[in-house]
């Protein structure tokens, strides 16, 4: 929405949220979330035709097009638990707008949600006896956490779907005409709502099956003393590939990926598409295995036991250039580490509210330093689980003077010099490589 604001100063941009404390952080100078380049487009705008406002009935009638970008979590309970996208608050949005709206609007999904979702939205708005028309189109969102605003700028592709009678084409040139501002015609796709709604899913199922993909071969590699940044790079070099969500790490984060894999296992399921619902699963269960893997090298490595022995766990975020912790490998492997007796100390320099919401319940068990130095001073190993620029800038003869000795580092993004760090005196263990270390 702030992107559309500074491309499109003639139009009107409110955004409204239920959460006083959100609204209240995008009108200050520190807004909620970490994104570069994010904070210099919202005070360009903020004030000039980007509003942040608690008045969500008023922002639902003043305004002609709604787009809805409400939560669409995996549910945790009843039919489709673990799977089933939960539509609660989507419903909840739809029957507002049904309520509050005193004219005829243009309604865009923004959020991730199951084939056909909009057919439902439609019979919501037309419920009862309302006068008005509404108009539900799908335009779902590509851009990538980190990257954000370039993303924006310079998209791959705008995708908007809508229904091909009159009225959903005229919706659609409407939305169409907005991003026409700075967006090439080339790149702006139409299509209908059916595939713009399993576009989405489909472009993060995908992704995520590289990651996992190439997460499976590290582990082939660590056996065979194969380099898997070798391999990726020659499967790369093939045009038919190429070379994008080819890096071996810890596994794969954020708030889509999983989420929006189980709920193409879910929808699979749903049409009796047994075969292909475990093939996607089976993307997460390499996600998963590939933490399990990670804390099961680091137990081996460290004479199997990690009790009472401090690990300094440098990036707490899903990637760098984000705060967000949502499905974050840290999560998952901080508290491994934590079963093991280890004393877990954070370290992330956007993260570490999330990280102390995420790991509350560990008590005393988990620490949380912002310097890097001090996370690692007397500890006994480092992992490195988000390739956050400043990681891989420390000073790391400073790291191991002040660590336990023998010192070990565990990088799970292979974003440090393992070559220059062995030199020092580390034991290098990295993804999908030959270990270096000085021990027989």
């Amino acid at each position: 929405m702030a992107m559309i604001a500074l491309k499109c100063p003639n139009i009107r941009v409110t955004v409204v949220d239920v959460n006083a404390q959100r609204v209240a952080a995008w009108n200050s100078d520190q807004l909620p979330i970490y994104e570069p380049g994010l904070d210099e487009v919202v005070r360009k705008c903020r004030g000039r035709n980007l509003f942040f406002s608690t008045e969500i009935q008023k922002g639902i009638d003043e305004n002609d097009i709604i787009f809805v970008a409400v939560n669409t979590p995996t549910k945790t309970f009843g039919h489709g638990a673990g799977c089933a996208a939960d539509l609660q608050y989507w419903e909840k949005t739809a029957r507002l707008i049904h309520d509050c709206a005193k004219g005829d609007k243009i309604v865009i999904e923004k959020c991730t949600l199951p084939v056909r979702t909009a057919a439902a939205m439609s019979r919501i708005l037309h419920s009862g006896r309302t006068q008005h028309h509404f108009e539900v189109l799908s335009n779902p969102e590509f851009l990538a956490e980190g990257t954000a605003v370039a993303d924006l700028e310079k998209p791959d592709r705008v995708l908007i779907g809508a229904d091909a009678t009159p009225t959903g084409q005229k919706a659609l040139q409407t939305v169409v005409d907005i991003y026409a501002n700075w967006i090439p015609s080339n790149r702006i796709l139409t299509a209908n709502v059916w595939s713009s709604e399993l576009s989405k899913l489909a472009a993060n199922a995908v992704l995520a099956q590289r990651v996992s993909s190439v997460n499976a071969l590290s582990a082939l590699c660590e056996a065979t003393e194969a380099d898997i940044e070798e391999v990726s790079h020659a499967v790369g070099m093939d045009s038919r590939i190429g070379q994008k969500f080819l890096k071996a790490g810890v596994g794969f984060g954020g708030s889509c990926f999983k989420k929006d894999i189980l709920n193409l296992v879910y929808l699979c399921g749903s049409y009796n598409l047994h075969e292909a619902a475990e093939y996607w699963r089976q993307v997460v269960v390499i996600n998963d295995w590939q933490q399990d893997r990670f804390v099961a090298n680091i137990l081996h490595a460290m004479f199997n036991t990690v009790a009472d022995k401090r690990i300094a766990v440098l990036g707490f975020a899903f990637k760098a250039d984000t705060g967000d912790t949502r499905e974050s490998p840290a999560i998952r492997v901080s508290r491994m580490l934590v079963e093991e007796h280890a004393q877990v100390v954070v370290c992330d320099p956007q993260a570490l509210g999330n990280a102390r919401h995420d790991l509350a319940d560990l008590g005393d068990r988990v620490l949380f330093e912002t310097d890097p130095y001090k996370a690692a001073l007397d500890a006994d190993a480092v992992a490195v689980l988000t390739d956050w620029t400043c990681f891989r800038e420390l000073d790391y003869a400073r790291v191991y003077a002040g660590m336990r000795q023998p010192a070990f580092l565990f990088d799970g993004r292979n974003c440090v010099d393992h070559a220059a760090l062995y030199e020092l005196g580390f034991n290098v263990y990295a993804i999908g490589k030959p270990a270096r270390s000085h021990l027989a």
